[in-house]
C-alpha cells in the first residue's frame, strides 16, 4: 500500500533513512518552494538512492484542493486485493443503500485493531466521506443528519428515555441511530453491552439502528472510532444521531467534541446546582433534562429545575444565538419529551442560521484529527523496539523507588527521540 508523505524540504540524510526500513511502496508529495522553482531538481536524489517516485504534486495554495482528494482516495485503492476489494464495495453498497447489516459489519470493521483491517476501514471511510460531501451538496450544503451526544449519571433514565424518544421520532418519519458506549473492565478488558436489552421496542424498528460499542479503556467513555462511526451511520441514510456515552465525567467533554448539540440528563435527586458547576459539565450542555419528573419525584424535579436555571444564569455563554434551557421530562408518562424535540429542533434551526454548526463541525475534526494522532503517537511509541525493551527495566526501578517516574519518562523519551 503507498505511503503518501509530504516533504516540504527533501534532504539526502532524510532520504538515506529510508533505505533502512523494509522496502515499501513511497508516495513522496513536494510543497511548491524554492527547492522547486525551477521544475524537480530534488527528483535526483531519489533516482541516486534507488526510490522511486511515482507521483509529483506542486501543492500551491491553487492546487492543493483539486489534487490532494482524488489522489487519496486512488492511492489507498491501489494496494487492495481483488478480494478485499470486492468487500470494501460491496460493504459501501449496501451501507449507501440502507442494509442495516452492512451498517453492522461496516462499524466492525473500523472497531477492529488489527492492522491490515484498519486500513481497509480506512479506504471504506474515504469512499463514505466522499458519497457524504456529494449528498450534502446535493442538500444545498445543510448537514444530512442531527447528531446530539446523551450523557448523565448512572440510573439518570437514559435508555427509557432514548427508547421513548427514539420511537416518538420513527413514528414522524425520521431514520435514528444510536450509538450507545458501555465502560470496559480494567481487570477483564469486557463490556456488558445491555443498553439495547433496555430499548426493546425501539430495537424491533426497522427505522431504528442500536449499536453497543466498548470503550476498550479509552478515556473519557467515547471509543476510539465513534466519530468514524457517525460518519457510516450518516452514510447509511440515518438522519438523527444519538451518542449514549458513558457518565462518569470525562465522558461529557468527548462527546461533546463530536456532536451538535449536548443534552445532560439528570435524576431528580442528583444534589444542589454547585454540584453541576463543580464538576464543570453543565456549562458543556446546550440543554438539560430533569427526568423522572412524574408520581412523587415532581416536586423535587421542579425544585431541582429552579436550582439549574439559576446557575446557569451564572456561567459564561458559548453560543451568540442559544442560550442553554432547563426542561422537565418524564419516559414514563412521555411528559416534556415533545417539547424538548421542538427545543432541539430550534437549537439546530438557530445554530444552522448563523453559520455556528458549520463552524463547530469544522472545529471538530480538527480537534478529533488530533486526538487520533495523540493515540497513535502513544501506540507507535510503546510498540518501538528499543522502548519495549527498557519498558520493563524501568518499570522495576519505578516500582522499587530506585527511580523516579519523571526520570524515567525522560529515559524512554530519549531512547524514542535518539533510536537512529
Amino acid at each position: 500500500m503507498n505511503i503518501p508523505m509530504l516533504l516540504l524540504h527533501p534532504h539526502q540524510h532524510f532520504l538515506k533513512g529510508f533505505l533502512k526500513t523494509p522496502p515499501r511502496h513511497y508516495h513522496f508529495i513536494f510543497h511548491s518552494s524554492a527547492h522547486l522553482r525551477s521544475g524537480i531538481p530534488c527528483a535526483q536524489p531519489f533516482k541516486a538512492l534507488g526510490l522511486h517516485c511515482t507521483k509529483w504534486m506542486l501543492l500551491s495554495n491553487g492546487l492543493r484542493r483539486k489534487l490532494c482528494a482524488p489522489a487519496t482516495l486512488k492511492d489507498h485503492t491501489e494496494g487492495l486485493s481483488d478480494k478485499e476489494q470486492r468487500f470494501v464495495d460491496k460493504l459501501y453498497t449496501g451501507l449507501t443503500q440502507g442494509q442495516r447489516a452492512c451498517l453492522a459489519e461496516a462499524i466492525t470493521l473500523v472497531e477492529s485493531t488489527h492492522n491490515r483491517k484498519k486500513e481497509l476501514a480506512q479506504v471504506l471511510l474515504q469512499k463514505v466521506l466522499v458519497h457524504h460531501r456529494e449528498q450534502e451538496q446535493l442538500n444545498k450544503g445543510k448537514p444530512l443528519a442531527f447528531r446530539v451526544g446523551l450523557s448523565g449519571p448512572p440510573g439518570a433514565g437514559k435508555s427509557s428515555f432514548i427508547e421513548y424518544f427514539g420511537k416518538m421520532l420513527t413514528e414522524r418519519g425520521h431514520k435514528i441511530s444510536v450509538l450507545a458506549v458501555d465502560p470496559s473492565s480494567c481487570a477483564s478488558g469486557g463490556s456488558l453491552l445491555g443498553d439495547k436489552t433496555r430499548m426493546i421496542e425501539l430495537s424491533k424498528d426497522m427505522n431504528a439502528y442500536i449499536r453497543p460499542s466498548p470503550t476498550s479503556g479509552t478515556l473519557g467513555g467515547v471509543t476510539r472510532t465513534t466519530n468514524e462511526a457517525i460518519l457510516l451511520c450518516e452514510g447509511g441514510g440515518y438522519d438523527m444521531i444519538l451518542i449514549e456515552t458513558v457518565g462518569v465525567g470525562q465522558s461529557e467533554f468527548a462527546v461533546a467534541d463530536m456532536v451538535d448539540m449536548f443534552v445532560l440528563l439528570l435524576p431528580p435527586a442528583g444534589g444542589d446546582e454547585l454540584q453541576g458547576i463543580k464538576r464543570g459539565i453543565i456549562e458543556m450542555a446546550d440543554l438539560v433534562a430533569i427526568t423522572k419528573s412524574d408520581g412523587d419525584l415532581i416536586v423535587p424535579a421542579r425544585r431541582i429545575q429552579a436550582e439549574y436555571v439559576s446557575a446557569l444564569k451564572l456561567l459564561r455563554k458559548r453560543s451568540e444565538v442559544w442560550s442553554p434551557k432547563v426542561i422537565r421530562i418524564s419516559a414514563k408518562t412521555g411528559e416534556g419529551i415533545t417539547e424538548m424535540w421542538d427545543k432541539m429542533k430550534e437549537f439546530q434551526d438557530l445554530m444552522l442560521a448563523s453559520g455556528e454548526l458549520a463552524a463547530k463541525r469544522r472545529k471538530q475534526q480538527k480537534v478529533w484529527m488530533w486526538n487520533l494522532i495523540q493515540e497513535n503517537v502513544l501506540e507507535h511509541f510503546k510498540t518501538h523496539p528499543l522502548v519495549r525493551e527498557q519498558i520493563p527495566l524501568l518499570e522495576r526501578k519505578v516500582l522499587s523507588g530506585s527511580l523516579s517516574p519523571g526520570l524515567a519518562a525522560d529515559l524512554l523519551l530519549n531512547t524514542f527521540k535518539n533510536r537512529e
